[in-house]
């Protein structure tokens, strides 16, 4: 079965659908598929419901599908560098689930896994807690939090083979990795694509079972989202 495309818009083809729910990888602006999003805003699809960390910053990442209006819902945990995002959810034009960044990523990671629910500490007695099932293991209130299937995940990884097993740099291993698992579907973009048998199969993170579309992004950008320098010292 051959996994490569040619381009985005190639691998996302008979995917994309109004009010879908799409995975998108990523920390902050660190191991976005980006080239993917810019697809996902061509074909005009609209409704989503998004599931990130966080939503891009304005005019990059999911910042674009912002721009568009084309997401209904965004599930993170930290939205604070986005003003547009702030803008629609005041008024009324974005509607938000709030998540403690680790019970996101175990959400996710549960999704993968088949676990339709787990419960945790965090957020219980509090407003995370409302609607949802509490119950007392010990003596301590833990909350019941649901696992994420989604219709579509899409990932970023810096290399990976034309099988689809992928690896990941760094900061990019945050959410990528457990979204790959969490779809229905997994699309990848890979920076560094290479023929089977020359990844270090020790090395390698999403086995390619998971993923069952991938394009090649060789000079994918790499945005910086706070630019933090030292003050110069004069001798």
């Amino acid at each position: 079965m051959k996994k490569v495309y040619p381009d985005a818009k190639a691998a996302l083809a008979g995917l994309l659908k109004d009010g879908m729910l799409v995975m998108a990888g990523g920390f902050g602006l660190c191991g976005i598929p980006e080239t993917l999003i810019l697809a996902i805003r061509d074909s005009g699809v609209k409704n989503l419901t998004v599931v990130s960390n966080n939503a891009g910053v304005d005019g990059i990442g999911l910042g674009l599908l912002l721009d568009t209006k084309q997401i209904k819902k965004m599930i993170s945990s930290y939205v604070g560098e986005n003003k547009t995002f702030a803008q629609q959810y005041l008024a009324g034009e974005l509607e938000i689930e709030f998540n403690p960044q680790g019970t996101l990523a175990e959400r996710i990671r549960a999704g993968g896994a088949g676990i339709p629910a787990f419960y945790t500490k965090t957020g219980a007695g509090t407003d995370i807690a409302k609607g949802k099932e509490e119950r007392e293991f010990n003596g301590e209130r833990y909350v019941m939090e649901k696992g994420i299937v989604a219709d579509l995940a899409i990932v970023h990884a810096w290399k990976g083979d034309t099988e689809g097993n992928l690896v990941y740099r760094k900061t990019a291993r945050n959410f990528n990795p457990m979204m790959a698992t969490a779809g229905k579907v997994t699309v990848a973009e890979v920076e560094n694509l290479v023929q089977p048998g020359e990844l270090n199969p020790d090395h390698i993170i999403t086995p390619g079972v998971y993923v069952k579309r991938m394009i090649h992004v060789p000079n994918a950008p790499k945005h910086i989202e706070q630019r933090t320098v030292r003050k110069r010292v004069m001798a």
